[in-house]
């Protein structure tokens, strides 16, 4: 698994979006028990937070130990530094397993082995993430050119899982339907311009051309914006659900 994110582990932190808490309601619902979760690729702990409060004991595991320490430290989460194809749990230990926004980067074949593994019969296996942003008509054209013209061939090849809305990712377990869970969040734009700087590809461009290539877009994001202290911002969110 590729390690994308440490060097900029307290701005993921900080700028990434959140989960809808009505997601978290559904999954208290699905789960046999509310034991042992572990949550996969848990980067600063987003999920594992709020698994905590349904279940006795989440394990969150990431290979970045940078990102690990933006995680909250809570008495019911136990953070460790492994991959996601090869863990040190015992086996049959889980009642879910969560991947946010990260299993485009794994050896599906690994870590769905380990999955397997892992879990407790009639567990849960939740995958989720969230694609491309949405603000208005104007904004979105210019955050286009970006994503598709001047970064498009720095984007990971894995990204395409992604822009394919996980429908195409390995998925060896019968998919259970999952509702519908808007995204959405009031931001201003600086926090818009912080969260395109969060970007993978832009890291590659910047590695390659010592320039950011999000300050290529700005003034004209600032044009596109106006004079409201915040817009709307929707993200559409991608799941993948299985009983193991």
């Amino acid at each position: 698994m590729k390690d994308l994110f440490s060097q900029h582990s307290a701005d993921y932190a900080r700028y990434r979006p959140q989960y809808p808490e009505a997601l978290y309601k559904w999954l208290a619902d699905q789960v046999p028990a509310a034991d042992h979760a572990w949550d996969c690729a848990t980067g600063n702990g987003q999920l594992a937070r709020h698994l905590s409060l349904i279940f006795k004991q989440v394990e969150a595991t990431d290979i970045s130990a940078q990102q690990l320490k933006e995680a909250p430290q809570l008495p019911n989460v136990r953070y460790s530094v492994q991959p996601a194809e090869q863990t040190d749990f015992p086996d049959h230990t889980f009642d879910l397993i969560t991947v946010a926004q990260a299993i485009h980067w794994f050896d599906f074949n690994g870590f769905y082995e380990e999955v397997k593994r892992t879990a407790k019969p009639g567990a849960l296996l939740l995958v989720t993430g969230y694609g491309n942003l949405k603000v208005t008509n104007v904004v979105d054209q210019i955050i286009a050119h970006l994503y598709d013209d001047i970064l498009g061939p720095y984007w990971d090849p894995e990204r395409k899982y992604v822009d394919e809305e996980y429908k195409t990712i390995p998925f060896p377990f019968t998919d259970i339907k999952v509702p519908h869970f808007p995204v959405s969040f009031s931001w201003s734009l600086e926090h818009l311009i912080a969260y395109l700087n969060t970007w993978s590809a832009v890291k590659h461009y910047e590695k390659k051309h010592g320039e950011n290539p999000v300050d290529s877009i700005t003034e004209a994001l600032k044009q596109a914006w106006g004079t409201a202290a915040e817009h709307s911002v929707h993200f559409p969110l991608l799941l993948r659900a299985g009983r193991i």
